[in-house]
């Protein structure tokens, strides 16, 4: 009886890990919508003050600054966004030794292997993160180089 316990209990987490794996592979996928979302209404922001500066009687100085204040605004998100992809990818490593830990008890020494970083290239996480930090030295590059020259 106590057996059956045991092994219904492991089952049990089994379920449970899997399901937080799941979730934090939904979760990344949220940041990048919310990353989108935000970047798309912080570039809005500064194209609206681009294209109204003078039309709203805005001086070049506080144009200037009110473009680089978006993105900076654009590189805080950024920054938070990549921090939290990377501790999903650290609660993701737990979750699969943890895993491989109760296969081995459950099912076979070797039934699953450890994660490892060798197959980083392949992740979502990966290309996340790459993602964010192009778009992020795309616009700051557009803004320093096309938006502030033509302010001045």
């Amino acid at each position: 009886m106590e057996d059956k316990i045991k092994d219904a209990v492991k089952i049990e987490r089994y379920k449970f890990i899997l399901q937080e794996i799941s979730n934090l592979n939904s979760n990344t996928h949220k940041f990048l919508n919310l990353f989108q979302t935000l970047a798309t209404a912080i570039i809005g922001g500064a194209v609206l003050v681009f294209v109204n500066w003078k039309k709203l009687e805005i001086s070049a100085d506080v144009a200037i600054a009110s473009i680089r204040a978006l993105y900076w605004l654009l590189v805080i998100l950024a920054i938070f966004l990549i921090i939290r992809v990377i501790a999903n990818v650290f609660s993701w490593f737990d979750y699969r030794k943890e895993e491989v830990e109760l296969l081995k008890e459950i099912v076979d020494e070797n039934f699953r292997k450890p994660p490892t970083l060798k197959n980083i290239w392949r992740w979502d996480e990966f290309y996340i993160i790459l993602f964010i930090l192009v778009v992020l030295i795309a616009i700051i590059g557009f803004a320093e180089y096309y938006y502030i020259p033509v302010i001045n």
